[in-house]
């Protein structure tokens, strides 16, 4: 590996820091090379035309003298947000808070729903009343969330298990109110509240169709969903196709409580294997095939789209690291997305100013760079529909099946080998997970169970009292085998694997995850030493994950996990990880 640069010299993060106010810092009080340009607009929302300024940085110019470290941190800062929430649109209209408490208890599964008790479903029933009437002009409850609410208490009435069902209080409440909610609600919220009207017994209504053609097709699914059913492959992918339009304005011709009831309803009811297939690959080529790029490995990383809200999060600096060695990576994802809302790939190289607006085609680009050799793309290039989606999901409260399967995406593809690294943390998704890398054709797939659900390894040791079910740093996975690598020819040979990595097997101390608490500037603080060869819980946690990600892959010059560990350490320890980052920031910027 040849020798590089002196790496930037960046100081031990202050780890008692947990919330940093901007600093007002212009270009000439800094000693960076800071270049100012003209940026895109950032939509992030359906319709809502959300707009968040920033600034471009030269990554070209290093920090030579530890006191313009703190500067350069500041003049970061005061471009880009430093807290993850502060990456939410603004013009995103708040969900109803009382409302979305109550989403929180009952839109999920059989197990995990708790019931209202009586005086909660009266003040959740009452608010809904009021802003049907509307009392509610400051507050009101969104068609999404009447959707949302009112689909699971139907799927929990008709489906669920006795101990999730209605409460006695929540039937009490229901009797009291619903007189006065058919008067009120419209004919749409009707139907998802009571679809054959057996529910409630009183009424008679008309049988509700929808309006329009496109609205009536997800009328029909969902009436199928609200009686605890599933749905066919080409049926949900076909209303997917339908209901969302290729240029991410407006949903097309249904009403927003539709189809919040149906996002929520398919994954209260454990989406089958063909559902979670439609969600899955129901946009592929809608904007033309990926691209190829010309590299002999690729990985893609489905971290969940909402981010860390709690821990340090590394994937950005492993993929600079695993592409000094010839391990190309793509990251994805958006900027902000609920319901955690925690920091993310976007924001993070947003911060530091690199351009999070590249197309398939800049990332192929900055993946064949023999000076970069890892890509991010946004949602919100890549998939404009779901982009959209990102308003109405904050309003649905819990994650639809979207939040699986758009972590099982290839933006770009290759003609070499090619790996998918997926996230999860509720037990079930693993198999499910597997399954749509296996249906993506990759040759190789991990999934991992990391801290808040994300798919980095800890170092931390497991607690005692740590919860049943699958433990932290879970692995499993697949490869294919020896020189059967083509899936076409279906005479591949394939090997199952699943470990719980323990870190200290592997020459690592115990040690907690650093905390960033939604701090954007904290966990590139973390990342940028630990790339700086700053030795640390950091620096373990991305040697960890680069070098344990290559041998469970089978990865080139990875069989052997110490020699795997040790091409990770060279690799920062050399600076050419840092570099790498640096010049991803530059060329960013200059891809055509």
């Amino acid at each position: 590996m040849s020798s590089l640069p002196t790496p930037i010299p960046i100081p031990k993060p202050d780890t008692s820091r947990t919330c940093i106010k901007s600093a007002s810092f212009s270009n000439s009080q800094c000693r960076l090379c800071l270049l100012s340009r003209q940026r895109k607009p950032v939509s992030l929302s359906i319709g809502i035309g959300c707009r968040l300024s920033s600034s471009v940085f030269d990554a070209r110019s290093s920090l030579e003298q530890p006191d313009l470290v703190e500067e350069t941190f500041m003049a970061w800062e005061s471009r880009n947000p430093a807290i993850s929430s502060m990456y939410r649109c603004p013009k995103i209209p708040r969900p109803n808070q009382v409302v979305l408490e109550a989403q929180a208890k009952v839109c999920t599964g059989p197990e995990q729903t708790r019931p209202l008790t009586e005086e909660q479903a009266v003040k959740v029933l009452d608010t809904i009343l009021k802003s049907a009437r509307g009392e509610l002009k400051d507050d009101e409850v969104s068609k999404a969330q009447l959707g949302a609410f009112f689909a699971a208490m139907t799927i929990r009435a008709h489906t669920f298990p006795e101990t999730t069902q209605w409460s006695e209080g929540e039937r009490h409440a229901m009797n009291l109110f619903w007189p006065h909610l058919v008067q009120a609600l419209p004919p749409d919220v009707i139907f998802i509240a009571d679809p054959e009207g057996t529910i409630m017994g009183i009424g008679n209504f008309p049988r509700y169709t929808g309006q329009g053609m496109t609205e009536m097709r997800l009328v029909g699914a969902l009436r199928e969903v609200l009686a605890g059913g599933h749905l066919g492959y080409e049926e949900v992918k076909g209303v997917l196709s339908d209901v969302l339009p290729l240029g991410g304005n407006e949903l097309q011709e249904v009403n927003e409580s539709l189809l919040a009831a149906f996002l929520i309803g398919q994954r209260m009811n454990r989406e089958t294997a063909r559902e979670l297939k439609a969600y899955c690959l129901a946009f592929d080529d809608v904007l033309g095939p990926p691209p190829i790029a010309d590299v002999r490995s690729l990985t893609h990383y489905g971290e969940p789209y909402d981010g860390n809200s709690r821990f340090f999060k590394s994937t950005l600096f492993v993929a600079a690291v695993r592409a000094c060695y010839g391990e190309s990576c793509i990251l994805h994802g958006v900027e902000w997305m609920p319901p955690k809302g925690g920091v993310t790939e976007g924001q993070l190289l947003k911060f530091i100013g690199a351009n999070t607006h590249l197309s398939p085609m800049q990332a192929k680009t900055l993946l064949e760079d023999e000076d970069v050799g890892f890509a991010y793309v946004s949602q919100r290039e890549a998939h404009p529909q779901l982009h959209s989606l990102i308003g109405l999901r904050e309003h649905i409260k819990k994650r639809p099946p979207l939040a699986t399967s758009e972590k099982v995406q290839q933006f770009v593809r290759t003609l070499g080998k090619e790996a998918i690294v997926a996230g999860f943390y509720h037990d079930g998704y693993e198999d499910s997970l597997l399954m749509l890398m296996r249906r993506r054709e990759v040759h190789a797939g991990l999934v991992v169970k990391g801290e808040e659900g994300s798919l980095a390894l800890t170092t931390k040791p497991r607690s005692v009292n740590a919860s049943k079910g699958v433990s932290v740093n879970h692995c499993a996975g697949f490869r294919l085998l020896g020189r059967s690598n083509d899936y076409s020819t279906g005479g591949f040979s394939r090997i199952n694997f699943s470990i719980d990595v323990n870190a200290q097997d592997y020459g690592f101390e115990p040690t907690d995850t650093p905390r960033t608490d939604r701090s954007v500037r904290k966990n590139v603080e973390l990342g940028l030493a630990a790339l700086s060869g700053e030795k640390g819980p950091a620096y373990d946690r991305i040697v960890l994950n680069a070098g344990m990600v290559d041998h469970l892959l089978g990865c080139e010059g990875a069989e052997d996990v110490q020699a795997a560990l040790q091409r990770a350490r060279e690799a920062i320890d050399s600076g050419e990880a840092l570099n790498r980052l640096r010049n991803f920031i530059k060329i960013s910027h200059k891809v055509k």
